[in-house]
């Protein structure tokens, strides 16, 4: 099962400060021992959403807003993708996180599979295709 982990901006992540060395380090060695596991398949910290552009389509018409956005608690600091057995394993994996940070919140979001969808609107072999797709995709992927 793949899973999204977000993790909530905060107002110190939109104003672009850096982290301590120690939690640096902290953190590289949580990295270390996730990506040992095997579960993480890629994470990274994002820019503030004052690098950032939301690209909009209504009515036909596309608008493009330059950042940074306002509502800070509906924004993502960083993200990291599982693959897990259960959520509950990636709930863990997150808390772990957590707890190296010292506070924030996390949002986990399972990725819809193929096999989630009814056999009339995903056929078997279109399955297939996807999963091959997939296969390939994950093969080609850099891992963190």
């Amino acid at each position: 099962m793949r899973i999204l982990g977000l993790l909530k901006a905060d107002e110190s992540s939109e104003r672009g400060e850096m982290p301590s060395a120690e939690l640096i380090s902290e953190m590289g060695k949580f990295m270390e021992e996730v990506s040992k596991s095997g579960i993480l398949l890629a994470t990274d910290g994002l820019k503030p959403s004052s690098a950032g552009k939301r690209v909009s389509l209504s009515s036909g018409k596309v608008s493009v807003t330059d950042g940074p956005f306002t509502e800070s608690k509906e924004l993502v600091a960083s993200y990291a993708l599982f693959d897990v057995k259960t959520m509950e394993e990636a709930v863990e994996w997150s808390t772990r996180f957590l707890r190296v940070l010292g506070e924030g919140q996390v949002e986990l979001r399972p990725i819809f599979e193929a096999s989630d969808f009814p056999a009339d609107i995903f056929p078997p072999e279109e399955r297939a295709q996807e999963d091959a797709w997939r296969a390939e995709m994950e093969k080609n992927a850099p891992r963190q």
